[in-house]
């Protein structure tokens, strides 16, 4: 039950890695195959709901793993040859022209390529009366996501090229760098880069967002403002989120949740992503993320430096701006083999914030209703095959979730009770 972004474009329902609806755990969760199980005990959906969403699943998960692949592949064409060193010194032999032209072309080529799986993930979910958006709309989108994405890969790929070329410690000063680009960008995030894909307007006074409120309020969280996301003008997905960090942290809900979910299916939604505050989750992310990213960059200048690459990407130095290939090759391969590990960190952290927002407001029924909705409305498989969904899912499969709320019993120790008595969030 939360969002994100994707080189700048909103995660509002394409295919898992091209936009993924998350709320209410249906992020890259749906799809299976004939003779699976239905959801939480066979009677929580239908045949024809299960059935759509498995549908769903066997048509996105493809396009998924083809463009990660293709995205892959490219990348360690151009990286691992001569071909990527050649292509970046089509831009001129200067120093700043090289760099640009690995900027330039580590961001569009990947983008061009996966344009097709983008469009082909838009077009089965239209068919499934998940888009709204016209391709305009769409196109506009991915426009934004890459005059967003340019200048921060132009930026980097400046940094890191002019320390290799003035110091041996150009690695610890990259991972400093990438730690602290990591840290700004999720306080950036809310306040810049959200207000580029939404319009975002206070949830009018009434029963609702003072429930809200009183919600976060019990559950020891400060938040600025309830706001209304226009998600209609792209998706009839649903979600819901907190963002933000101290006094810019606020409440955001679809206008589709608004329009479609119960008013308690709502503050379970909320409740949700308060637990993510409560336990400090995108404050620990964001540390973890920096760390990761410092840590990341350590490995490849280690990597990056091996003769046997450097004279198979035509380079003879990582300092020449024309191994940006080589990078990006190295870099592709730790993503993908880092991913899954990320993932199953990712669905723990949400299993966490189900359990809170059961122990917040002892509505386990509700939630679990709650769950059944978001499922059929953002068109989730209630329980997706398993191999599939330790590589793809980032939340918990909305069987496991229904099972969670059904076995869920008050908590029975007063420190149990903590929200009251602990210090703002």
């Amino acid at each position: 039950m939360s969002t994100g972004t994707e080189g700048g474009a909103p995660r509002d329902g394409g295919a898992p890695g091209d936009g993924e609806t998350s709320g209410g755990g249906t992020s890259g969760d749906g799809g299976a195959v004939a003779g699976e199980k239905a959801g939480a005990d066979g009677a929580d959906f239908s045949e024809e709901e299960a059935s759509r969403g498995q549908a769903l699943f066997r048509q996105v998960w493809p396009l998924a793993l083809g463009a990660s692949a293709a995205s892959l592949a490219l990348s360690l064409a151009l990286g691992l040859t001569s071909a990527g060193t050649g292509l970046i010194g089509a831009f001129g032999d200067a120093w700043a022209a090289r760099v640009a032209g690995g900027a330039v072309t580590l961001v569009l080529l990947p983008m061009l390529l996966g344009l097709p799986f983008a469009a082909r993930g838009r077009v089965v979910r239209a068919r499934f009366g998940l888009v709204t958006q016209g391709w305009g709309g769409w196109a506009v989108d991915r426009l934004r996501g890459l005059l967003i994405s340019l200048p921060l890969a132009a930026g980097a790929l400046f940094a890191v090229y002019a320390l290799a070329g003035t110091t041996r410690w150009w690695w610890a000063w990259a991972a400093l760098g990438a730690a602290a680009l990591t840290v700004l960008m999720s306080f950036l995030a809310p306040l810049v880069f959200e207000p580029l894909f939404n319009r975002f307007t206070p949830m009018e006074a009434g029963p609702l967002r003072e429930s809200l409120l009183a919600l976060a309020a019990r559950d020891g969280v400060v938040v600025r403002d309830v706001l209304v996301a226009d998600a209609s003008r792209r998706t009839t997905a649903l979600n819901a989120y907190v963002s933000g960090f101290g006094r810019t942290r606020r409440i955001v809900a679809y206008d589709t949740l608004l329009t479609t979910a119960e008013p308690r299916e709502v503050e379970l939604v909320v409740a949700h992503e308060l637990g993510h505050v409560v336990h400090r989750d995108v404050l620990r992310g964001t540390v973890l993320g920096a760390v990761g990213a410092a840590a990341g960059v350590c490995v490849l200048a280690a990597v990056v430096s091996w003769r046997a690459l450097l004279d198979a990407a035509g380079v003879d130095r990582f300092a020449d701006p024309g191994s940006a290939w080589l990078l990006a090759a190295v870099a592709g391969v730790g993503e993908v083999l880092s991913g899954p590990l990320w993932r199953a960190v990712s669905r723990r952290v949400e299993r966490r914030a189900d359990v809170h927002a059961l122990d917040l407001t002892a509505a386990p029924a509700a939630f679990a209703a709650m769950q059944r909705r978001l499922t059929v409305v953002n068109v989730g498989h209630p329980d997706p095959p398993r191999l599939l969904h330790l590589l793809l899912s980032t939340h918990p499969a909305p069987a496991e979730r229904i099972r969670l709320a059904r076995a869920w019993r008050p908590p029975t120790t007063e420190a149990e009770h903590a929200p009251k008595d602990r210090p703002p969030a």
